[in-house]
């Protein structure tokens, strides 16, 4: 989605220049990888570009920190170009470097997918441990690339489709169903507790706090904390980050890992987490007609309110309504007995 707002074709990149030393080679290595890892292009030598959002901030504040440790220079600045780059081309920058990552993925899914099956067409040979330590290591990056989608580039759609099918290859629907009959969470196991997410929440984070509060702890508490300088505190639990305790799973968003971990069968539920999954992960997988409205509606809020306590306070209104309406649709068109009477 482009940059939106009155400020939007004015300065809507935040631009990185760099300055970093010759010696060690090693970290101009190092700032290259980060640079890749936070979804940046370059635009000319030592001029790296990203979204003007917090989350971009941040991450240049990271880098710049890094080359200055490392003896280098670095400046960030909000950028609006006046001539030569337009916003369309620099968002086609973003396209082509996110399609490249993407048939990476794509391209490894396939040769995962092919190995497998022909490893099944040797019944001596048993698949082996590493087939699922590939799998789980190209969700990772896919869900990484996702996250630096920021102009929703075609190539998603193949990488999504291929890791699907080694994802199908890999995991069979028998051991699919063995891991969906696997005990479930007792919410009595996790009451009054500090639950931890990244700042600046959204549209999962908000929806996951909602169902924490409503469904699985009434008294609990939300600390908010920069993703790069949290260290975990014993007893605290965190969802919607990276080695959460609740997080993305599979193709899941962390909504949905929720939901299925503590075995909520509630139909209306599932429905909000169909909204949430297609609003996060942008891969269509449900195709909600309602999807659209509701993400506008919540970046309207977040767009309103910078705090976070705000947000999930006026978020838990949207989707305590929500639930109500959809539970009201699944009761309406939800078949009568005979003796229901009508």
């Amino acid at each position: 989605m482009s940059p939106s707002g009155p400020d939007a074709t004015q300065t809507p990149w935040l631009l990185l220049i760099h300055q970093i030393p010759p010696k060690p080679d090693y970290l101009r290595v190092k700032i290259g990888r980060r640079l890749q890892r936070i979804g940046a292009v370059a635009v000319k030598n030592s001029v790296y570009v990203l979204p003007d959002r917090p989350q971009s901030v941040e991450d240049f504040q990271w880098v710049r920190a890094e080359i200055i440790g490392g003896g280098g220079d670095a400046s960030i600045c909000n950028a609006g170009f006046i001539d030569g780059l337009t916003n369309e081309q620099i968002e086609h920058l973003f396209r082509t470097a996110r399609d490249a990552d993407y048939a990476q993925v794509a391209e490894a899914a396939r040769e995962l997918w092919a190995s497998v099956r022909r490893r099944d067409r040797e019944p001596s040979r048993q698949r082996p441990v590493r087939a699922e330590e590939d799998l789980a290591r190209l969700r990772t990056r896919f869900e990484a690339i996702v996250a630096n989608d920021f102009f929703d580039a075609a190539g998603r759609t193949l990488a999504d489709e291929a890791l699907r099918a080694a994802t199908e290859a890999v995991e069979p629907p028998q051991a699919a169903s063995e891991a969906a009959a696997a005990p479930r969470l007792d919410p009595s196991v996790y009451q009054n507790r500090t639950w931890v997410t990244r700042k600046g929440v959204f549209v999962d984070r908000i929806a996951s706090a909602w169902l924490i509060r409503r469904f699985i702890d009434r008294d609990a508490r939300f600390k908010f904390v920069p993703q790069n300088k949290y260290r975990p505190v014993h007893g605290e639990l965190r969802f919607d980050m990276f080695e959460g305790e609740f997080t993305h799973e599979g193709d899941r968003c962390t909504f949905e890992t929720l939901r299925e971990r503590f075995g909520f069968a509630d139909p209306a539920l599932r429905a909000i987490a169909e909204v949430v999954h297609d609003i996060d992960l942008k891969d269509g997988k449900f195709r909600r007609d309602d999807a659209p409205g509701i993400e506008r509606v919540l970046a309207a809020l977040a767009a309103a309110h910078a705090d976070d306590d705000v947000r999930l306070a006026r978020g838990a209104q949207l989707f305590d309504d929500l639930h109500a309406l959809f539970s009201a649709e699944w009761t309406s068109a939800a078949p009568r007995s005979p003796g229901d009477g009508g």
